[in-house]
């Protein structure tokens, strides 16, 4: 009760609290934010029937010293399972109740699966948040203009570009503790720094970029009893270097390279401590990207490379010795896009993509060979947006995806806006789309010795959307989205036969968001998730059928930010699918939880020093994020970044 006596008090606080500090409002319209995701170039947000979040820069930098994930976590919609567990421990990122392989995740618009993986999605954890720029979530089936895996929706990772600036630098460091809500560490235990500089020198610019993180003080797993388990640490380094040419108006060259390794150790399973255990994750991605701009049109090729390697170390209790495991997989993209403008109000999409896989697994229980395990897929694409001049937008598109294995398969989309009412001070969308997604099995899903099944049929997707968005002058928004969501040939795991098999699963749900700004000094943002899932097996593991999340920003004194989030995640089921925790084929209940977030930072010398500081946690809530593994409680992060 206290927890919310605190929140409700802070908000009544900020009402009574003359203007210290009128600090100008900016005063962005949600609606004419432009995005990329919706067609690969830039569009108004307005004028797209899908749903679109956007986490801007200034969300990121308020958000110092958080990661990615935990960033991700409090858009509507998404529910990262192990959010709050040791940074050791995989994440799952879990949208509209699906699953991570129905994510697809573009770094700066390069899809970035894991071929090595068993369902191909990508580890958020191996990228630092100081790169990035902004982050957008295109929710719903989007297979259309982004192929074989967008069945819930794709995130867009647009990293930093070079300033506009000869020449600046960014340094960043912060240093926390890393404590259950029963075990306490120093200041130290979690460290992370940062470096970034940018040149930009008439027809040349460059960004480079290191990042350096470590933490201690946690086990992976959870002890139930006076036994203390040891420290599962990890260490991580992401490298990014971005390369600009731009010899005219006309034209432009993009080249990027990005390096992310990972070491850390890990537990042997849920209530369960190992001191043997480890692993490293390396990857690594090229590419280039040659841009034309022509009367009426744009057009660019996409080239990339993106390299996975990971190996494991993994005691083995029945032979009583330390297994060797090693997963590299490979992933070639060209996409080759132009997009030509009839007039303002048509513009036509029109790309080819390639695509080529391969993966090499060597296990002491067999292995995959990458001449064996490999596939390419060919794929036309067209779109054509259409922007009336009395408010009305629609977009219609298709894709033939031509998989060397499978077969054609082929994936549309349409969606509407309709402004229903646009004057100076209020704004009404309506909007609602439909839309399909093609997923191919993983390679190891198909090839594995053990669990492998070549004649898995591909996973089909269909969503259907419709919801809308109201703004009314500067100081509030609001929107509405429901969704259904079903599945065709849905790839599961086959708890009888130990195999992956084709299944069935279906999703509903409402999304529901508000900002308001009642006074000049503060923010007012709540979001909430409501999502309804068939009960097939362990397809609904850890997913709420309600999350609601609310934040409050405090501008009362210049240059300072104060944000105090509340995050209440419900009730989750856990399909027990050995007898692990009880009898077999049962459900268990993880019982719902309530966290507390307060963040802040201050401005100094014109905003080149900014000094930030959290506490997560702050009621050093008791709950499970994973069952059977550790869970962080009250936490303090101090940090500064410095601008030169």
């Amino acid at each position: 009760m206290k927890k919310q006596i605190l929140f409700v008090s802070m908000l009544v606080l900020s009402f009574a609290c003359k203007k210290i500090y009128a600090q100008e409002q900016d005063k962005t319209e949600v609606l004419d934010e432009v995005v990329v995701t919706a067609t690969k170039f830039n569009l108004k947000k307005e004028n797209t029937g899908k749903v679109i979040n956007k986490i801007t820069q200034k969300e990121i930098k308020k958000n110092a010293g958080r990661t990615v994930i935990e960033l991700l976590n409090t858009i509507a919609g998404i529910d990262i399972r192990g959010v709050n567990a040791n940074s050791t421990e995989p994440r799952s990122v879990n949208i509209r109740g699906g699953r991570s392989r129905q994510v697809l995740v573009l770094i700066d618009g390069v899809p970035v699966t894991d071929q090595s993986a068993i369902n191909q999605e990508f580890d958020l954890r191996l990228l630092s948040l100081n790169q990035i720029e902004s982050i957008e979530i295109l929710k719903g089936a989007s297979s259309t203009l982004y192929g074989s895996g967008a069945a819930t929706a794709v995130i867009n990772i647009i990293l930093k570009k070079a300033t506009r600036k000869n020449i600046s630098a960014t340094f960043e460091t912060s240093i926390s503790t890393n404590n259950t809500a029963n075990t306490y560490t120093d200041l130290l235990a979690q460290k992370n720094q940062n470096f970034m500089v940018n040149g930009n020198f008439e027809k040349y610019s460059f960004v480079a970029s290191l990042n350096l993180s470590s933490a201690t003080g946690m086990s992976a797993a959870k002890s139930t009893t006076n036994t203390v388990f040891e420290n599962d640490g990890f260490y991580k380094k992401n490298g990014l270097v971005k390369f600009n040419f731009k010899p005219s108006d006309n034209f432009n060259v993009e080249t990027f390279l990005n390096y992310d390794e990972f070491d850390y150790d890990f537990d042997t399973g849920a209530f369960i401590d190992n001191d043997l255990d480890v692993g490293n994750s390396q990857q690594f991605r090229f590419g280039i990207r040659p841009s034309l701009y022509y009367k009426n049109g744009e057009l660019y090729l996409l080239a990339s490379v993106n390299e996975v390697d990971r190996a494991l170390d993994q005691f083995n209790s029945f032979s009583n010795s330390l297994d060797n495991y090693m997963f590299s997989g490979r992933s070639i993209n060209l996409d080759f896009v132009n997009k030509y403008e009839f007039s303002s109000q048509l513009q036509l999409i029109v790309g080819l993509n390639y695509q080529e896989h391969s993966t090499q697994t060597v296990t002491p229980f067999g292995g995959i060979d990458k001449d064996v395990a490999n596939f390419n897929t060919v794929d036309p694409y067209v779109s054509a947006v259409y922007i009336s001049n009395f408010g009305l937008s629609l977009n219609l598109g298709g894709r033939l995806n031509m998989h060397n294995v499978y077969g054609s398969q082929f994936v549309y989309d349409g969606n509407i806006a309709y402004n229903i009412l646009k004057t100076d001070n209020a704004k009404v969308k309506f909007l609602t789309s439909y839309s399909t997604a093609f997923i191919a099995p993983s390679l190891y899903q198909l090839y594995d010795g053990f669990s492998g099944n070549i004649d898995l049929n591909p996973e089909t997707n269909e969503t259907f959307e419709v919801g809308f968005d109201i703004n009314y002058k500067d100081w509030l928004q609001f929107d509405a989205v429901y969704f259904n969501r079903q599945e065709t040939d849905a790839i599961i795991f086959d708890n009888v036969s130990f195999k992956y098999a084709n299944g069935s699963s279906d999703a509903t749900g409402l999304e529901l968001n508000t900002r308001v700004i009642p006074v000049d000094f503060l923010t007012i943002n709540a979001s909430y998730t409501y999502i309804n899932r068939d009960t097939f097996e362990d397809f609904n593991d850890y997913i709420p059928n309600h999350k609601f999340v609310s934040s409050l920003d405090f501008n009362v004194i210049k240059n300072t930010i104060l944000n105090l989030t509340y995050r209440n995640v419900g009730d989750r089921t856990v399909f027990d699918r050995y007898g692990s925790f009880g009898n077999a084929g049962d459900d268990l209940i993880l019982e719902s939880y309530q966290v507390f977030d307060l963040t802040a930072n201050h401005k100094f010398l014109n905003g080149k020093l900014t000094v930030f500081g959290n506490i997560t946690n702050v009621f050093n809530e008791d709950y499970d994020d994973i069952l059977g593994f550790s869970t962080r409680g009250r936490n303090y992060r101090l940090g500064l970044t410095l601008n030169l």
